[in-house]
């Protein structure tokens, strides 16, 4: 085999290694992008729970410095609060309902419809948990999807405002917190454990995410030892 032929093979092995790696980069990054809500699901109609928005930053050279979360005003989230955050303030804004809500405590005629976060800065590599308390989720729908705007101090706008379609995750997905049948009268207890409840999803989905690598890493390793694997054999026979 001739010296020139040899860098020839050994140049398509570098292509296809970093290509490889590229992909495994590009995988990891996608997986942990956009704004999530935990925990992902509640009982219908539960009261009295937390809501931890996750916000991570996605930019390399530029901080988050503001996030707007807007909540469905066809079906509302009544009683909401704010927990507050160092560095951080936070706007609630409500909104008149067309079509009222009765409650045990009456009728409820308007409701927060954005949740607006300024003021501090999410760093690269970062993010930040904004904790949301409820009275009252709604009981006529099966998901509450929580468009939100993240905007960056180089006046980037990301816009997380795509809802699900089918099986396929959208490009730009909106916050989606699932509404499932159960017993909502335990959800105080539910309260209680959010947080626990986000983090035992969070280390869930940081493993999952972990393996997975992990595995195009192994196929990268592979690749590159079939690669100088093939150089040296065709060296030999030379």
């Amino acid at each position: 085999m001739s010296a020139s032929a040899s860098r020839l093979t050994t140049r398509r092995a570098g292509t296809v290694i970093a290509l490889a790696a590229g992909t495994v980069l590009l995988a990891a990054g996608a997986a942990s992008a956009h704004v999530t809500v935990h925990p992902e699901s509640y009982a219908k109609g539960a009261t009295d729970g937390v809501l931890t928005f996750r916000v991570p930053n996605e930019e390399d050279s530029a901080f988050t410095t503001k996030v707007q979360v807007f909540l469905p005003t066809d079906h509302p989230v009544l009683g909401v609060l704010v927990h507050p955050q160092d560095g951080w303030t936070a706007k609630v804004t409500t909104t008149k309902l067309k079509t009222p809500v009765k409650t045990d405590d009456g009728t409820i005629t308007e409701a927060a419809s954005e949740i607006t976060f300024s003021g501090g800065k999410i760093g690269a590599g970062q993010y930040e948990d904004f904790d949301v308390a409820f009275g009252q989720l709604p009981d006529d729908t099966g998901q509450l999807v929580f468009k939100t705007l993240q905007t960056y101090s180089d006046g980037k706008v990301a816009r997380w405002i795509e809802e699900p379609a089918g099986g396929d995750e959208p490009e730009n997905p909106a916050p989606v917190l699932k509404l499932t049948a159960g017993d909502a009268s335990a959800a105080p207890a539910a309260a209680k454990t959010a947080a626990t409840t986000a983090k035992a999803a969070d280390t869930g989905d940081s493993t999952a995410r972990g393996l997975g690598i992990a595995g195009l890493v192994v196929g990268v390793i592979g690749l590159a030892a079939a690669a100088f694997a093939l150089v040296r054999s065709r060296g030999a026979r030379s």
